[in-house]
């Protein structure tokens, strides 16, 4: 069982409005890709090697399923991948099924009750593309809210708003694993 810094988010981080609810209806049913290929493997390539290095226990095939869905999803809700691969080493350090003490589930350590507010309660938060999808249109969501505010953004999606100590520990991970220029 892993543990999360995000393991008070659902006693801390209010039930999201009628307004939250439609944006990330809408974020989740859109798709996006790789827009410039060779851009794409020569991202893919040096983040699975990062990935390699910070997550050794997952296979070279899986590391790029991984890294693709996280472009993906990430680049769909307008986010910067490494930032969500930052999160997501913060969250489950690449757990896929992480279980936080209060139920906070897979790679973003989604809170179950945002299938709730979907009203998709038969998705399953431990499915790679599911929890990216979530994690990033939630994120994506209190992006624009804090008017593009990383840290308040994280701070949010974390459920320790308006502090700032888990932004911090994931733009540390940005900074020292996951920048890309």
């Amino acid at each position: 069982m892993s543990f999360s810094f995000g393991v008070f988010a659902q006693d801390q981080q209010q039930l999201p409005d009628e307004d939250f609810k439609q944006q990330l209806r809408q974020a989740i049913a859109s798709a996006d890709q790789f827009q410039d290929r060779f851009a794409a493997e020569v991202w893919l390539k040096d983040m699975s090697y990062r990935l390699s290095q910070r997550a050794p226990h997952i296979p070279e095939t899986e590391r790029l399923e991984l890294l693709t869905l996280v472009h993906k999803e990430a680049t769909r809700s307008k986010l910067n991948p490494q930032m969500v691969l930052s999160l997501i080493q913060v969250e489950s350090n690449f757990d896929r099924f992480a279980l936080s003490k209060v139920g906070a589930r897979g790679l973003m350590q989604i809170m179950p009750f945002w299938m709730d507010v979907l009203g998709a309660k038969q998705d399953n938060l431990f499915d790679i593309t599911t929890n990216l999808r979530y994690g990033c249109a939630i994120l994506s969501i209190y992006m624009k809210r804090e008017k593009d505010n990383i840290s308040q953004a994280l701070a949010r999606y974390h459920g320790s708003y308006p502090k700032d100590y888990y932004s911090r520990k994931v733009v540390k991970a940005w900074q020292n694993q996951w920048q890309y220029y």
